[in-house]
């Protein structure tokens, strides 16, 4: 019987904190899940083989077992003795020959249903049976939960929006609510990996993600924006349309606006998430657009008012 190397499994170090051991196995098993990959059967044995590992060195228990057994083992093996006759009962689980240990850490097997762990984990953390040969009757346990992530337009995380997930081969409706922001987890019940033993499911959790904007900054509940200001309106003042994640607005611009100079809309910004009522605010940056191409005339109308500044 081979020894598993389960840190290798993760391909992290054996030093490695829980976090980079975390990290590490939801990086393998989005990789090797079923779902990415239907029939194959290498990347479903990849999936067990990482579940087992992760299930092992994510507790810290078991973890420790696991490093003392093994330097155990490996030492036992160079120095000649057989595996079968290697005695596992000093390490509390497992079975010998002709014996059976149970292990009081509890039965991982779950995750695969009773089934898929190699006998390297069973002879380490106890096999399906108990001492007295008797099956262990386990507690219902809950699944697994699925992470997602949606990516998610400016406009859409303003005003809300109704997009279509796969979950388990079935296609399912969310309705998104206005104020969504970046980072926040929306958890849809019950619709993550099936429960063990008449477990309730487990979640699907799905992480948020703003698609950058060409127009708009976010900026916490405030969205900033720059408006193209034509030189003649910039000069003598007037009405412009405004269009803003929410809608259009006329906005009055007052005469000698200077390039640069910001407009401020109160409660013009990102609805505030389950809030009612409360909004950021819009920040509008005015920037001038001088004209090009200009007509014979109008280069006379310019240089006219420019002999005019100079008498003043």
């Amino acid at each position: 019987m081979d020894v598993k190397d389960y840190y290798k499994v993760l391909g992290v170090e054996k030093t490695a904190t829980a976090e980079q051991i975390k990290k590490a196995y939801r990086k393998l098993a989005v990789k090797y899940h079923p779902d990415k990959n239907p029939g194959d059967k290498v990347a479903e044995d990849k999936f067990k083989e990482i579940n087992e590992a992760y299930e092992v060195l994510s507790d810290a228990e078991k973890r420790k077992k696991y490093d003392q057994f093994g330097e155990n083992y490996k030492h036992y093996e160079q120095h000649g003795g057989r595996p079968e006759d290697f005695d596992w009962s000093q390490f509390g689980g497992g079975r010998g020959r002709g014996r059976t240990y149970s292990y009081g850490g509890g039965s991982a097997e779950d995750m695969f249903g009773g089934e898929g762990f190699s006998d390297f984990f069973e002879q380490l953390f106890g096999s399906r049976f108990s001492g007295s040969g008797r099956r262990q009757q386990q507690a219902p346990g809950k699944g697994q939960d699925v992470q997602a992530s949606m990516q998610v337009s400016l406009e859409d995380a303003y005003a809300g929006a109704t997009r279509q997930v796969e979950v388990n081969g079935s296609k399912l409706n969310i309705k998104l609510k206005p104020g969504l922001y970046e980072g926040q987890v929306i958890r849809l019940k019950g619709k993550g990996n099936p429960g063990r033993r008449g477990g309730e499911n487990g979640d699907m959790l799905i992480t948020i993600q703003l698609a950058p904007h060409p127009q708009y900054e976010l900026k916490g509940l405030d969205i900033y924006m720059e408006l193209a200001l034509p030189l003649y309106t910039a000069v003598l003042g007037g009405k412009v349309n405004i269009v803003t994640p929410g809608a259009t607005l006329n906005m009055n611009i007052p005469a000698g606006t200077d390039s640069g100079k910001a407009f401020r809309l109160k409660g013009k910004g990102m609805p505030a998430y389950n809030n009612s009522g409360t909004a950021g605010d819009l920040y509008i940056k005015a920037m001038i657009h001088i004209p090009k191409d200009l007509s014979e005339k109008e280069k006379e109308l310019f240089q006219q008012l420019a002999q005019l500044n100079e008498r003043y």
